[in-house]
C-alpha cells in the first residue's frame, strides 16, 4: 500500500507540474497576445519549445559568427546612379535552413541577444567596407546599418559604435533607427543623435510615417534623412491617402534640409511617381534585392 500510495502521489506531482507549465505557456501566451485569457494547446507548447531551441541556436551562431550580411542598393531617383546601400542580416541554419529575419531578430529582442548580434553586424559592416575599399572597388556613398532600440537606450552608443568600426571612417557609415524609437525618450535621443552626428556618422530615421514624431523633436534629432515606409510606397499609385502622405513626407523633409529615401520600390511607374514628387533615393526590388557580398560587388561594384 505504501508503494502504491507513493506511486499515487507521484503521478499527481507529475499531473500538477504539467498544469502548471501548461498555464505557464497559456499565460505567456496571453500577454503577448494582451489578451486576458489564451486556452492551453499543444501548439502553444511546440511554439514555445521552437523559441526556446532558436534563442539557443541564434546565440551559438553569433558567438561563432555564421550569420551573413546581404547589400540592398541604394539608388538616385534621378541619375540611377548607386548612392549607398543597407546592410541586412541574414541567417541560414545547418538544420532548419534559412530563418526569416521577421522571426530572428524580434527574438533577439525579446531574449536579450540584439545587443550581441547588433555588435556582429558593426563589426562584420566595418569588416566589408574595409575589403571593398581594399580592392579598390569601394561602396559610394554610406552603408546604411540599422540600430535597434535597446542598443540606443545605451547613453555611450556613439563611443561603443566608434570601438567597434575603428577601421574605418564614421563618413562611410549611416545608423538607422525608427521613428518610435527615437521617441521613447526623445530628449536622450535629441543627446544621441546629436554626439553621432558630431562624431561624423550619417542619420536615417527608419519606417517614417508610421509613428507619432512631434515636429518640434524631428528638428532636433540632427538626421540626415526620412526612409519612407513600404507601407505609404506600396499602394501609392492607387491611393490618393498614401500618395498625399508620401508627397508631405517629402515636403517637410525639403523643409527640414533632410533627403528622403522610399522603401519597397517594385516598379518603374512607383519609381516615377516618386521621382517626380522630388524623392532624392529609393531601394527595393525594382532596383536589386539583398545580395551576399561577393555577388553585390560583381553586380554594383565592379565596372
Amino acid at each position: 500500500m505504501l508503494v502504491l500510495g507513493s506511486r499515487v502521489i507521484r503521478a499527481m506531482s507529475l499531473a500538477q507540474v504539467s498544469c502548471s507549465n501548461a498555464a505557464s505557456i497559456a499565460l505567456h501566451h496571453a500577454k503577448k497576445l494582451e489578451s486576458n485569457i489564451s486556452p492551453y494547446t499543444q501548439t502553444m507548447r511546440h511554439t514555445l519549445e521552437r523559441r526556446q531551441w532558436m534563442t539557443e541556436r541564434l546565440h551559438s551562431a553569433i558567438l561563432e559568427r555564421r550569420l551573413q550580411l546581404y547589400f540592398q542598393p541604394q539608388v538616385d531617383l534621378n541619375t540611377q546612379t548607386l548612392t549607398g546601400a543597407e546592410a541586412l542580416c541574414r541567417w541560414h541554419d545547418p538544420e532548419w535552413g534559412w530563418v526569416s529575419p521577421s522571426e530572428f531578430i524580434p527574438l533577439a529582442e525579446e531574449r536579450g541577444l540584439i545587443r550581441l548580434l547588433g555588435d556582429w553586424v558593426l563589426e562584420e559592416a566595418a569588416r566589408q567596407l574595409s575589403v571593398w575599399q581594399a580592392a579598390g572597388t569601394p561602396l559610394p556613398g554610406r552603408l546604411s546599418i540599422n540600430i535597434s532600440a535597446q542598443q540606443f537606450a545605451d547613453p555611450r552608443l556613439t563611443t561603443h559604435i566608434a570601438t567597434l568600426t575603428s577601421n574605418i571612417s564614421p563618413s562611410a557609415i549611416a545608423l538607422e533607427l525608427t521613428e518610435s524609437d527615437f521617441m521613447r525618450d526623445p530628449d536622450q535621443a535629441v543627446i544621441i543623435t546629436q554626439a553621432m552626428r558630431q562624431a561624423g556618422y550619417a542619420l536615417f530615421i527608419d519606417d517614417f510615417g508610421t509613428g507619432y514624431s512631434s515636429l518640434s523633436y524631428l528638428r532636433r534629432f540632427a538626421a540626415d534623412a526620412l526612409k519612407i515606409d513600404i507601407s505609404f510606397v506600396r499602394d501609392m499609385l492607387d491611393n490618393h491617402h498614401d500618395r498625399a502622405i508620401v508627397q508631405t513626407i517629402i515636403a517637410m523633409a525639403n523643409t527640414l534640409e533632410m533627403k528622403t529615401l522610399a522603401e519597397g520600390v517594385e516598379s518603374a511607374a512607383q519609381a516615377a511617381l516618386l521621382a517626380d514628387m522630388g524623392c532624392n533615393q529609393a531601394q527595393g526590388y525594382w532596383f536589386g534585392r539583398p545580395l551576399p557580398a561577393d555577388e553585390f560587388t560583381r553586380t554594383w561594384l565592379n565596372d
